[in-house]
């Protein structure tokens, strides 16, 4: 899933409470009450209905999708936990926050309102450093702009195991939430997860500085999928009213923060490739290289100190 997708259907029936969804499940039999759920996900216009059905199931029970087979029936608890789960998805609440986490890279991380999902598409900015420095020693700071999980930095850090970071987001509940992550992938001891208006309390310079900042257009908002709209931070997701505000801020801070010979790797959404180089170039900067996502989007933007 996109953050830019457009809008999904709107549902032909209204959400379903806790304990309407689980009145709706007629039977405690495990194969009845998936067959119930993938319908009512159907409805919902969820995606792959059956796979996010099975999916709850085993969040409920505990085990994993091989686990579900040796399964035959609920009892009451499971089968009330179940239903409040599935009424969550009708809804559109987005699966990881249902869960509480999402992979990422090859970590498992904690997931919360407080920040964004993290998404396949931003794995391209890990492809793209791993291209641009294979040296694992070639790597020795990192600061990640707006670091919501700490999904960047942590698998970063993961990759170039001589490295030390420091990740910054504004929101304190998502700072918070990216220490966890750093505790919970046994990173903690490498990095440090500040809360801060982008890179106004730091000092040092650093041989990559990684973002995923706000993106979207303003007027694109209202448009995205409701997974997304009505569920993941609005802060997280406006980018003025072209979606360059973040980025026009964020290149000008960037000679002042890397190294030499550092380079600064930043996720754009659909079509901002385009405007980066004129904004590169404003702030003294080259573009070193353009990624694609697996969708053959661009998707991370490689800069530089300008070398003439």
């Amino acid at each position: 899933m996109k953050i830019n997708d457009p809008a999904s259907p709107a549902s032909p029936e209204a959400p379903a409470t806790p304990a309407e969804s689980s009145q709706s499940l007629s039977s405690l039999a495990l194969p009845t009450v998936l067959a119930e759920a993938t319908t009512r996900l159907a409805g919902a216009g969820i995606d792959t209905p059956r796979r996010e059905a099975r999916l709850l199931m085993a969040h409920v029970l505990g085990t994993d999708l091989a686990g579900l087979l040796a399964r035959g029936a609920l009892d009451a608890a499971e089968h009330a936990a179940f239903g409040a789960a599935l009424a969550r998805r009708v809804a559109h609440e987005p699966m990881a926050y249902i869960t509480g986490h999402a992979g990422f890279w090859s970590l498992d991380l904690e997931t919360s309102p407080a920040t964004l999902i993290p998404r396949a598409d931003s794995e391209t900015l890990i492809e793209a450093l791993l291209a641009q420095r294979p040296d694992r020693a070639a790597v020795r700071t990192i600061l990640d702009l707006g670091t919501g999980t700490g999904c960047l930095l942590l698998a970063a850090l993961g990759e170039y195991p001589g490295a030390w970071g420091v990740g910054v987001d504004l929101a304190p509940a998502a700072a918070a939430l990216a220490a966890r992550n750093a505790r919970r992938t046994g990173l903690a001891g490498r990095c440090a997860m500040l809360a801060a208006d982008w890179a106004a309390p730091l000092q040092g310079r650093f041989d990559v500085v990684f973002s995923n900042p706000p993106y979207i257009p303003r007027g694109d908002l209202a448009g995205l999928m409701r997974d997304v709209r009505d569920h993941e931070p609005m802060r997280a997701l406006d980018g003025g009213p072209d979606g360059l505000d973040a980025y026009r801020h964020l290149t000008f801070l960037l000679p002042s923060l890397l190294a030499p010979g550092g380079i600064a790797i930043f996720e754009v959404g659909i079509g901002q490739d385009r405007d980066m180089p004129a904004l590169a170039r404003a702030a003294g900067l080259d573009i070193a290289a353009i990624r694609t996502d697996l969708g053959g989007i661009p998707r991370a933007v490689l800069m530089q100190r300008a070398t003439a």
